[in-house]
């Protein structure tokens, strides 16, 4: 009778094992990486737009970092502002401030970049993010997505995106692209390609007045 009471109590307590699961995180990480290269950097007041609004929709536990992306980019040197917010409110409104005055900072000093490694600059994003364990991650890459890596450097390297959203906004069009609009096209394909074949999500969001679009 006794060792079928604890078969009992064995079975009961894998029955409520199995009924709790693992714990849902809620949280979640935005890493936005910033093209500085050549006239882009005419375009940070439109990256500072996509920052005040990440700002507003982030809460406490939430983790958010900005880096700009140039000639080598898998480095923490690139991160201009990060920051993990608070469960006080008041304290997470003055980190909300001092992000937004570091970007300040970012954008007043910002001078065009000769190359364009967005490639290191999501090994650094996925890095970062991994470290902090959000619910949901976030990679947001403000760019025209035409990668020009500096000679020498090698980013032919795996990814690893599983469970990562990829999100590209404000891809721009080069003069080039209005003489061959496949080169464009083109550029949105090889990205999507090659962030689905590494487990990630990917989407598009050109249209900055639909910011609600950018967060899952």
């Amino acid at each position: 009778m006794k060792k079928l009471y604890s078969l009992m109590v064995a079975a009961l307590c894998g029955l409520l094992l199995v009924a709790c699961g693992k714990p849902v995180i809620h949280s979640q990480g935005v890493y936005m990486l910033i093209d500085t290269s050549g006239t882009y950097t005419k375009e940070l007041d439109k990256a500072q737009q996509v920052i005040n609004y990440t700002l507003a929709k982030m809460n406490p536990g939430d983790t958010f970092a900005v880096a700009s992306i140039n000639s080598g980019s898998f480095s923490e040197k690139n991160i201009k502002a990060k920051v993990t917010f608070d469960d006080r409110p008041s304290v997470t409104n003055q980190q909300k401030r001092a992000f937004q005055q570091s970007i300040q900072k970012f954008v007043d000093d910002a001078r065009p970049a000769a190359y364009t490694d967005i490639t290191g600059g999501l090994l650094q994003a996925v890095e970062f993010l991994n470290e902090k364990h959000p619910g949901r991650k976030t990679i947001l890459i403000f760019s025209d997505l035409k990668e020009e890596i500096k000679k020498g450097y090698n980013r032919d390297v795996p990814l690893h995106l599983d469970g990562f959203n990829l999100v590209a906004l404000n891809v721009t069009k080069l003069r080039s692209d209005n003489v061959d609009p496949n080169e464009y096209l083109g550029r949105l394909h090889q990205w999507q390609q090659k962030v689905e074949d590494n487990g990630g999500s990917w989407r598009v969001v050109n249209d900055l007045e639909r910011l609600e679009k950018i967060l899952p």
